[in-house]
């Protein structure tokens, strides 16, 4: 809003000329985001534990190891949907389709997780909104964000797919190109959604992947960086660093209540807007390949549930202690903060590779 407002005086004010850059607009709003979370975050947690006042928010099998948890509030990704809409709202220009898609897959997949949430309060149980309605609510956002993305792509590769360590290669998927888009924005926000399960474990992966993809976001959007990097370049992309940032603020934020002991959890709220942009962003950006690499402990998760589930059914043997993944590690003794560390360490190296495929080429 401010560049729209602003950037006409900037011929007549060099002041207002500072709202050109992107980098300076993704600064602010990473700034703006952080404040908002350390504004709202007291009132937000003190009505959360009205709301949810006999309500249950631990796992039955996961009573015994969680039980100090207990009464502690959720929906707190709420905090974080707000802050980062008035943050993007405040700082992107809001004439850039991109960043009004990615707020609608943001908003939509965290109002489906609001829905969860408050159903599991509301009825004082753990199975909230059916796994159906859940999944059909996502495909639903999910189509209509990717039309909107394949009509304002450039047309000779709206329904491509760049394979990473090439250059300029792209794969035509044609109409195979909305369920593949819809897959990458459904799966990546269950991903973060079955991660967040420890305390401040899925936060710290999603702000060091938002931070990637800002930098890839601006990198894309640049022509000069693009070509010189040889990956697609997507006018118009850039905004959605400051939309990255603003996530990146948020995430922080919500970190200093998240972090052991937390006195807030996400909820589905949260981790399913969060794991929604950023496969929407990744599509937008035409890297969604490498998100997978980015956010390869939201695949490594995922991987776990889905390994579990299929031996269970056609042995009858568990290959995991407990799934997702870290659950099995707590059943083999390590203490939260060691697993969560640890997989923060896995984070930070499986993002630096994702960061490589842009010059590895």
């Amino acid at each position: 809003m401010l560049y729209n407002l602003l950037v006409p005086f900037a011929d007549d004010f060099i002041i207002f000329n500072l709202f050109r850059y992107i980098t300076f607009r993704t600064g602010c709003a990473i700034m703006t985001a952080l404040l908002i979370c350390f504004l709202i975050a007291p009132a937000m947690i003190r009505w959360l534990k009205k709301q949810q006042a006999g309500a249950s928010n631990i796992r039955e099998h996961l009573e015994d190891a969680h039980i100090a948890k207990a009464g502690t509030p959720t929906m707190g990704g709420l905090m974080i949907l707000i802050s980062v809409t008035v943050s993007t709202l405040l700082w992107a220009d809001l004439t850039n389709i991109f960043v009004w898609l990615a707020i609608l897959v943001m908003v939509g997949y965290g109002m489906i997780g609001f829905a969860d949430d408050y159903l599991k309060l509301t009825k004082k149980n753990s199975k909230g909104l059916p796994g159906r309605l859940k999944l059909l609510f996502q495909l639903v956002i999910g189509l209509v964000a990717t039309i909107g993305i394949m009509a304002v792509l450039p047309v000779q590769m709206n329904s491509h797919i760049a394979i990473p360590f090439f250059k300029d290669f792209m794969i035509n998927l044609w109409w195979f190109f909305v369920p593949w888009a819809v897959i990458v924005m459904i799966g990546a926000s269950n991903a973060v959604n079955l991660t967040d399960g420890l305390d401040g474990l899925a936060i710290v992966p999603v702000a060091i992947a938002a931070a990637c993809f800002g930098l890839i976001a601006y990198l894309v959007g640049n022509a000069i960086y693009a070509t010189y990097l040889h990956i697609p370049y997507v006018p118009g992309t850039g905004e959605l660093a400051i939309l990255c940032g603003a996530l990146v603020g948020a995430a922080m934020g919500f970190l200093w209540y998240n972090a052991p002991p937390a006195m807030v959890f996400m909820g589905d709220t949260g981790s399913l807007a969060m794991g929604g942009v950023l496969g929407a962003m990744a599509v937008m950006t035409k890297h969604e390949l490498v998100l997978a690499i980015i956010g390869g402990l939201f695949v490594l998760e995922t991987v776990s549930v889905i390994v579990q589930v299929v031996s269970f059914k056609l042995t009858g043997k568990r290959v995991f202690a407990m799934a997702p993944l870290h659950h099995h590690f707590e059943k083999k003794g390590w203490s939260e903060p060691t697993i969560v560390i640890r997989f923060w360490i896995i984070a930070v190296i499986l993002a630096l590779i994702g960061l490589a495929t842009l010059k590895l080429r």
